[in-house]
């Protein structure tokens, strides 16, 4: 039943789509978040945080190097192009991301707001010049001032940059149905836009392996593999609109 509710409201367009680290797992990128994750081991305060980056420098940029390096051969995968493909097609309005990986865009979906920035892309922290995030595999600090260079993801400690926030309550307010794809919805603000979104009379819908902590207010609810049940819903999508596979 979920399935079919979820087919007819993207066939139907004015969707909306939250994505979170299922999204990435997908890909091969590890959940810092999962139940056996690095958040569960360190704590982030004295590798990803303000205070890290400031007072623990080198535990800092070893880190994110680290991160960086989890990169290397990281495609999008099916789920990423299938949700570019409904952007194309007018079905999918835009894309509220907690991820930093920047599949969504590799994948070609245009509509893309980052709320924890991206860490393919660097900066300096005194002249902000931007640089590609391979440039912090070589050095960190900024070759045109000296600076310190800052990987340009939201760090603990920070306020998340209003911009996408504010076109992420505009994609919640106005959509006609609202997905949520691998996110735990453990974390705010992303687990006020279904919320938000429910509120203004979308259906809201839940692709994720573990159940959340709003599928009781969900239109439909799916504990299972995104990227299998995206192809699903895509063919049925397809199907109906004459397209061929």
């Amino acid at each position: 039943m979920s399935l079919d509710l979820i087919i007819g409201s993207v066939s139907a367009g004015g969707l909306s789509v939250l994505t979170g680290a299922g999204m990435s797992t997908a890909s091969g990128l590890p959940d810092f978040r999962g139940r056996d994750g690095l958040w569960k081991r360190k704590d982030p305060r004295l590798l990803a945080s303000l205070s890290a980056m400031e007072n623990n420098r080198s535990e800092f940029v070893d880190f994110y190097r680290y991160r960086i390096r989890m990169f290397e051969g990281v495609k999008p995968n099916r789920g990423h192009h299938i949700l570019a493909e409904w952007e194309a097609r007018g079905l999918l309005k835009g894309i509220i991301t907690q991820n930093v990986d920047g599949l969504h865009q590799e994948a070609g979906s245009m509509e893309v707001h980052e709320l924890h920035g991206n860490l393919r892309r660097v900066r300096c922290s005194r002249c902000r010049a931007p640089y590609d995030n391979s440039l912090f595999l070589e050095r960190d600090d900024c070759p045109a001032c000296g600076g310190p260079l800052r990987p340009g993801v939201v760090l603990f400690g920070e306020m998340l940059p209003e911009g996408p926030m504010d076109a992420a309550e505009e994609l919640s307010g106005t959509a006609s149905s609202f997905l949520v794809l691998g996110s735990s919805l453990e974390v705010s603000p992303a687990n006020a836009y279904p919320m938000l979104a429910k509120r203004a009379g979308a259906k809201l819908f839940i692709i994720n392996m573990t159940p959340t902590q709003l599928d009781y207010m969900a239109d439909g609810v799916i504990h299972g593999d995104i990227v299998e049940t995206l192809e699903e819903i895509e063919k049925s999508v397809s199907r109906g609109s004459g397209r061929r596979e």
